[in-house]
């Protein structure tokens, strides 16, 4: 491309291009780094990567048979696409200055040669990356004012990813602790019906629903946590949880599982904080499924088939969670599901994130941490 500006002799063409290629980098930086809300312009450098990237990660994720190898893969995603996103903006940085200073013809002086666009590169791969090594320098005044600009431009850049990496680490392992908490809670994977049943009358034990209260008021908290975090930082969602049988997406769906229960009706079991938690979770699926533009809408896919609400009750029952039945309860209950399956069954298949059924398989599970040798 700067050989074809080159030869049609038109430097301002040159300047227009790259001024455009290093805003556009800056732009997108900033809107990835620094801006803490939901960007919605669809032409975006970081949405463009992770979607291109994602694809054939994810088909070639797909032909891999065994659980926990394709999961071990799909783990490494998240931090390689994180590394190429920060190295596509240097790239596009040393690029977009290079081509600055040959629209200002290249005044630099180079021992022995005159210079090229391979110089330039060269050049201003050294001063962005600030390693300043002396053997090809500016000779005009606005050489030496690109150079300074790039110089700071390079500071600034790895100041923000530097504080970036940190930041974006520390939310990881705040959204991963009540997840790993749901392993004794709720079973491994985490299903409502498992929840609700461990804090029913249990092995002798009398079931406290201000201990459920105080679980659901914990993931109110948790869905607005992973709300604010995840639309500022979207790549958080490709990280995935250290075990195979956990994560986010499960965790969100089991609670609004577990509210939709609730909200049903339990018989002894308030419904204030389980409306609140309900609202707060469904907020977060919704939103995150408009980041990433799933299609909700023609998703279908039925969870709980015919006959397995019943079975459900009948499970709580042996627990004295008497939840109520009827044609009535069926249609509430489908109501409920109906404002957030959609956005998780999208969800799923983008990310290949299992979802979890309501119940487990069988009543005798052992947890992850009954695993262990």
């Amino acid at each position: 491309m700067w050989t074809f500006l080159e030869n049609t002799g038109l430097p301002i063409l040159e300047g227009i291009v790259a001024l455009l290629l290093i805003f556009s980098v800056l732009l997108d930086t900033f809107e990835v780094i620094i801006l803490p809300r939901r960007v919605v312009r669809p032409l975006r450098l970081a949405t463009i990567i992770y979607r291109f990237t994602w694809i054939p990660w994810a088909a070639r994720a797909e032909h891999i048979k065994n659980p926990m190898r394709r999961e071990n893969f799909l783990a490494f995603y998240g931090p390689l696409a994180l590394i190429f996103l920060l190295l596509i903006w240097l790239v596009g940085l040393i690029f977009g200055f290079a081509l600055l200073q040959q629209a200002f013809g290249s005044q630099i002086s180079v021992p022995g040669g005159k210079p090229s666009f391979g110089t330039d590169l060269y050049m201003s791969g050294t001063t962005l990356l600030t390693l300043g090594l002396g053997d090809v320098v500016p000779q005009s005044g606005i050489a030496r004012a690109i150079t300074v600009i790039e110089v700071g431009t390079g500071f600034g850049v790895l100041a923000m990813v530097i504080g970036y990496l940190p930041v974006l680490y520390q939310a990881f392992s705040r959204r991963e602790v009540n997840i790993s908490l749901l392993d004794a809670r709720a079973g491994s994977p985490p299903t409502a019906v498992e929840l609700l049943r461990r804090h029913g009358h249990l092995n002798g034990e009398d079931h406290n629903i201000e201990s459920l209260n105080q679980l659901l008021y914990e993931w109110e908290r948790w869905s607005a946590e992973l709300l604010e975090s995840h639309l500022s930082y979207p790549s958080l969602a490709y990280f995935r949880s250290q075990h195979d049988n956990q994560s986010w997406l499960a965790a969100l769906t089991m609670i609004l599982d577990a509210c939709a229960l609730v909200l049903v009706g339990i018989d002894d079991v308030p419904i204030h904080q389980a409306k609140l938690t309900f609202a707060m979770a469904r907020h977060a699926i919704v939103d995150l499924g408009q980041v990433f533009d799933v299609p909700y809408r023609t998703c279908k896919a039925n969870r709980l088939q015919s006959g397995e609400f019943e079975r459900m009750r009948a499970i709580l029952a042996k627990v004295g969670m008497a939840v109520r039945g009827g044609e009535e309860a069926e249609t509430k209950l489908k109501h409920y599901r109906e404002m957030y399956e959609p956005y998780v069954n999208a969800l799923s298949k983008r990310l290949l994130i299992a979802v979890p059924p309501w119940f487990p398989p069988t009543e005798e599970i052992r947890d992850d941490w009954q695993t262990s040798a």
